[in-house]
């Protein structure tokens, strides 16, 4: 039920109906198998339906397109609560949303407010009233998180085409859910023993085993449009390549899997949870790489290795960092050559530092600014500085890093914590673990319910 949020509003805002992303072996063992969108052409008996593979549209095509309002069980969504609900998916992708994407983007946000529409009936049928004053209360907290006043906010959000009624539904859609939940069914969700002891065996099993965190751009295509298709992929490479896309943003863009309101993100998986080219592919990639078009069932694929693990395993990259920062600015206006000059000099002053009790010594004679931090999580830096940092002895400094508009940049390394053995989790976090994913399940096919029973009139 979500889609992008508000971006610098957006990571804040993705709290009010976020999905919980765990990076946790027992949340890949409980989620059960990942594996990249397919397209199939056959019947499928298995869902209860007898639909032959070359089925052909009998009547008029053009009408289930989108119309521009709706009534919810007597309720109105207008198309002014729409376009308000795409203006804050365009401030989630900074300002740029290509019309190419607009149709996509209204059909999702409109299939969100009919959700949202529904949650709050049910609430309010089963005698839930959600308090203006709590909801003035959480939109106030984001705003202040925003650094702004709700008024400010207010304000901030009417600039860009939103409207804070708008942030307001979301945020009462979201606490009724909620409510819900909590009371039909959190209460009666259970896990027992037998099923946490299983679990306990099943993660001991796959201690060892190397788990993958993957993003993956799918693009369906056919025979006859599969070349089209893996040109359109190597364009999305080349963006990700030059610095010119995120590929987050792209993968809500443009991914034709269920995985495109996440990003793309697949979590953590195992590589024969995955098609065998998209395997064969992940297997020679080093965290941060890309990869791709490669070839799946039913299209093509981008993929990208966020991160790799060993299951219930101590690794290096595990570490926590007692970190200094040097770092030089570059005067507004430098020009390249006098950047590459500042930079030497910079390079070759830091590379003398020994140990970090130097480290504002040589600052101070570069002009430079200093930053200490303590209890950096290694998996926390960007995969080159990872890489760097895990060879490096303490009171060793990397190789300069940065660019023209923001200076240049070492890290000196002052400590580090490697990582003990890592323990199973214990009885409880498995237990809520499972009791969690079985909430999850349960709510889902309350939706559902919700949405079968509903009487919807598209204006």
């Amino acid at each position: 039920m979500t889609i992008a949020r508000l971006s610098a509003v957006s990571t804040l805002l993705r709290s009010i109906t976020a999905r919980t992303a765990t990076a946790t072996a027992l949340a890949a063992l409980v989620a059960g198998s990942v594996t990249a969108q397919t397209v199939t052409d056959t019947v499928m008996p298995e869902a209860g339906l007898s639909i032959p593979s070359d089925a052909q549209i009998l009547g008029n095509a053009n009408s289930n397109v989108y119309r521009p309002s709706a009534t919810v069980n007597g309720e109105i969504i207008t198309a002014t609560d729409v376009e308000q609900r795409i203006a804050l998916v365009r401030i989630a992708n900074n300002g740029q949303l290509p019309d190419e994407e607009i149709q996509r983007v209204r059909l999702q946000v409109f299939s969100q407010l009919i959700d949202e529409t529904l949650q709050i009936q049910e609430a309010k049928a089963s005698k839930i009233e959600i308090e203006a004053a709590d909801i003035d209360r959480e939109f106030a907290r984001i705003a202040a998180q925003l650094r702004q006043s709700p008024e400010q906010f207010t304000q901030f959000l009417a600039a860009n085409g939103a409207s804070a009624r708008a942030m307001k539904r979301q945020i009462e859609a979201d606490q009724a859910w909620q409510s819900l939940l909590a009371r039909n069914i959190d209460p009666f969700t259970n896990v027992s023993t037998e099923e946490v002891s299983s679990m306990r065996e099943r993660l001991e099993a796959q201690r060892g085993t190397q788990e993958y965190r993957i993003g993956e751009i799918y693009l369906a295509a056919t025979p006859d449009t599969i070349q089209a298709v893996a040109e359109n992929a190597r364009r999305i490479l080349q963006a990700l390549g030059d610095g010119s896309g995120n590929f987050q943003d792209l993968a809500r863009r443009y991914s034709n899997a269920s995985t495109a309101s996440v990003g793309g993100d697949l979590g953590w998986i195992r590589l024969n949870q995955l098609p065998t080219s998209l395997a064969e592919a992940a297997q020679s990639m080093q965290p941060g790489q890309l990869a791709g078009p490669i070839e799946v069932p039913g299209g093509v694929s981008i993929l990208y290795l966020i991160d790799q693990r060993s299951v219930l395993t101590a690794d290096p990259r595990d570490a926590v960092l007692s970190l200094k920062q040097i770092s030089l600015a570059f005067a507004p206006g430098v020009t390249p050559t006098q950047a590459t000059e500042l930079a030497s000099t910079f390079t070759t002053r830091t590379r003398s530092i020994a140990g970090c009790g130097q480290a504002e010594e040589v600052a101070a004679a570069l002009g430079a600014d200093v930053l200490s931090r303590d209890q950096i999580s290694m998996r926390d830096l960007p995969p080159p500085l990872q890489a760097l940092l895990t060879e490096l002895q303490v009171g060793q400094v990397t190789p300069p890093f940065g660019s023209r508009e923001q200076g240049v940049s070492v890290l000196v390394l002052c400590g580090r914590d490697l990582p003990e053995q890592a323990a199973l989790p214990s009885t409880e976090d498995i237990a809520e673990r499972l009791r969690q994913d079985r909430v999850n399940r349960r709510a889902q096919r309350y939706l559902r319910d919700l949405r079968r029973d509903a009487v919807i009139d598209y204006n």
